[in-house]
């Protein structure tokens, strides 16, 4: 039995690349100095007593910085390339995050935070164009999958230091993330030899391949059911939590016991979950089935009594949900993509997160505000039913337009 497991696990793991190794673990150490922002609205309100529509605000505006840095950011990558891009990214955010401990006016504060925020982001274009350069078509989803298991492992691990370092000393936050950003960019440097840009010739005769993410019109109906199921999503980490205290009455440990929960999940299994089953069915299909689950995750909430059990297995099918959706995301943006313009697609991807993270919880707040916590659920429920018919719709759509493609060639 435990020789079974460890050849499943080895067969999940087995074939990635060095540099995507290399990759996961700046990343690694890149998210496990992530203290400064699950803490910033309480250090705004607690420490330098801003209002609470103030420290709404800060929070926006960092939203705000974020879709203009992944938009930048995918631009530049095709310009330069995603080398120069994620170690000048991780650079200049370390030394904002290290300033912006010092600001203590409101707009101060907001500037500084666009900026950092523009600087961070640009960092995940590149760095999702590196994960597709670096893989190859059979390794590229489970790659991207050890980039968000580093992810996940360095949230959990910056969020529990980050809560202990701001019981006594706030600014010490804004050093160690900063220091984390810079360690992570002398990490990369020392790691992986710089990748220049590379011009890719066309011949005359070759069919033309489309120029831009923003003319992609089947691309850009993905990024708008990402969105939408995104700002659904979103609500995992800001309203549920809140949700669960307030009305069921459940302890703060338990559940930041959920949220380590879903951690600890998708770094034990997600690996084993796409190696089965990439290859196997289109990205878009698994896709749907992923937000349906979560869908089935939301109704829970308002179909069964207040529960820890309920709240248990709640978080357990929006992990699978999770688990099952974007993986395989990664794989369909760039499968659309070429080389000359990956980090454009990239980019759009990133934006769409970056709005979901300014919108879910403005309209969430208001559909609890107006209808109660039932509505919102329903409200929640609803729209990752039409984003998963969605996902199915187009996922149909591009069979048909693959096997239109496929008969023309064969004519040829």
């Amino acid at each position: 039995m435990f020789a079974s497991s460890v050849n499943i696990y080895r067969k999940a793991y087995s074939g990635l690349s060095k540099e995507n190794w290399y990759l996961s673990l700046v990343m690694l150490l890149n998210r496990s100095g992530t203290m400064v922002v699950p803490f910033l609205t309480i250090y705004c309100t607690q420490k330098l007593n801003f209002s609470i529509v103030q420290a709404g605000m800060i929070m926006s505006v960092f939203g705000l910085g974020s879709v203009f840095g992944a938009f930048i950011g995918g631009k530049i990558t095709d310009k330069i390339g995603f080398y120069y891009l994620q170690v000048g990214a991780l650079l200049s955010g370390g030394l904002m995050f290290i300033l912006i401990g010092f600001l203590e006016s409101f707009l101060s504060l907001a500037l500084g935070t666009f900026i950092l925020s523009m600087c961070n982001e640009s960092f995940r274009p590149a760095n999702s164009t590196a994960v597709a350069y670096y893989s190859n078509e059979n390794t590229r989803t489970r790659s991207y999958s050890l980039n968000r298991l580093a992810v996940n492992l360095g949230w959990s691990f910056g969020g529990a230091l980050g809560g202990f370092i701001a019981s006594f000393d706030y600014h010490l936050l804004f050093i160690l993330d900063g220091s984390t950003n810079i360690l992570s960019a002398l990490l990369l440097i020392k790691l992986l030899p710089a990748v220049k840009k590379q011009k890719t010739e066309k011949h005359e005769d070759e069919k033309p391949v489309i120029r831009s993410a923003y003319r992609d019109k089947l691309y850009l109906v993905f990024i708008l059911l990402t969105t939408l199921f995104a700002s659904c999503f979103f609500q995992f980490f800001t309203l549920q939590t809140v949700f669960f205290k307030s009305e069921w009455h459940l302890s703060e440990q338990f559940i930041g016991g959920l949220m380590a929960m879903n951690g600890l999940i998708i770094v034990g299994t997600e690996m084993i979950i796409v190696s089965n089953l990439e290859g196997r069915k289109p990205p878009l299909f698994l896709i749907g089935t992923g937000v349906i689950i979560a869908a089935v995750s939301y109704a829970f909430l308002n179909l069964m009594p207040a529960a820890a059990w309920v709240a248990l297995i709640s978080i357990i099918l929006i992990t699978i949900g999770e688990m099952l959706s974007m993986p395989f995301m990664n794989t369909f943006w760039i499968s659309r993509s070429e080389e000359n313009n990956r980090g454009e697609y990239a980019g759009l991807y990133t934006i769409a997160w970056s709005v979901a993270q300014i919108i879910g919880p403005i309209y969430g707040a208001f559909l609890i505000d107006y209808g109660g916590y039932s509505l919102f659920w329903w409200v929640m429920t609803g729209i990752c039913i039409l984003t998963s018919a969605g996902f199915f719709i187009i996922n149909n759509l591009n069979r048909i337009r693959e096997w239109r493609k496929n008969q023309y060639a064969s004519a040829s």
